[in-house]
């Protein structure tokens, strides 16, 4: 007798695919709640011709305590409409802003940081007070590392990371404790972890692999899924010669996903 359920994209996506998902009586169901990742339009208009109740997008973070901004089910139209693609508006009591690298506000429409003000943000990652004091500037705002846009109504439309995490399935992997992982194994000598679009779960890990010889991927992965939760264990792996870095050595991720994510409408999924 459920009558509201929060799920993320990628269950969403599976309920939708049971074979008796159109036979169930879903009509105690009153709302239906879902985030922590991007969702397709098609998959969200499908849910909502087949669960035939509200749906709310919610967007937040663990900084913030949860949930910082909501779409309402009156922005949700079975034709699908421009809103339907935004996390939203902010919720009372929590400010938006989007900034640019130097931490200024930026107009409407144009993309930046996520920046984020309310009484429920943490006070700060513990014994890190540099990390802190990189993501909490002096006038409060918590920089999300998510890339958005609002639009002249407030609506908040996130386009991309700004940081390097992964979304897959509604997990956070970070590619930097993969890389940790699979930098032990003999056959690899440099490697980058990325996510890429994935029907299933949104984004997908993949590990891009500067590799010694005799490499053998199967191999690698097979050592790998004994070290690492099934969640952050690459799906694929791609060889390279050498890694896109700047001038500080940093190893450019931007440039290893673009290839993956062209044509699209955004770079995350």
């Amino acid at each position: 007798r459920l009558s509201k359920i929060f799920t993320v994209p990628a269950a969403m996506q599976m309920l939708l695919r049971h074979p008796r998902a159109r036979q169930v009586d879903y009509s105690r169901i009153r709302t239906m709640i879902y985030g922590a990742s991007p969702i397709p339009l098609d998959v969200l208009r499908e849910a909502m011709d087949v669960f035939r109740c509200g749906f709310v997008q919610q967007y937040g973070m663990t900084e913030m305590c949860g949930t910082i901004c909501a779409l309402p089910p009156e922005d949700h139209d079975p034709a699908g409409n421009e809103r339907m693609r935004s996390a939203g508006k902010p919720l009372d009591g929590v400010e938006v802003q989007i900034i640019d690298a130097d931490g200024q506000p930026v107009p409407p429409g144009e993309v930046g940081e996520v920046a984020i003000r309310a009484v429920t943000r943490m006070a700060g990652y513990w014994n890190l007070p540099e990390a802190t004091a990189e993501a909490i500037m002096p006038d409060g705002f918590f920089r999300s590392g998510d890339a958005g846009r609002l639009d002249a109504d407030g609506y908040l439309t996130i386009v991309d990371r700004v940081k390097d995490m992964i979304v897959s399935g509604g997990e956070n992997v970070y590619p930097a404790e993969v890389e940790a992982v699979l930098r032990r194994h003999e056959s690899v000598a440099d490697v980058a972890v990325i996510g890429v679009p994935d029907e299933r779960w949104g984004e997908a890990v993949k590990a891009v692999i500067v590799p010694r010889d005799a490499f053998d991927a199967a191999a690698v992965l097979g050592w790998a899924r004994g070290e690492l939760a099934g969640y952050k264990l690459p799906k694929s792996i791609d060889t390279v010669a050498e890694l896109p870095r700047n001038a500080s050595g940093k190893v450019l991720r931007r440039e290893l996903r673009a290839p993956y994510w062209a044509g699209r409408e955004r770079a995350i999924n």
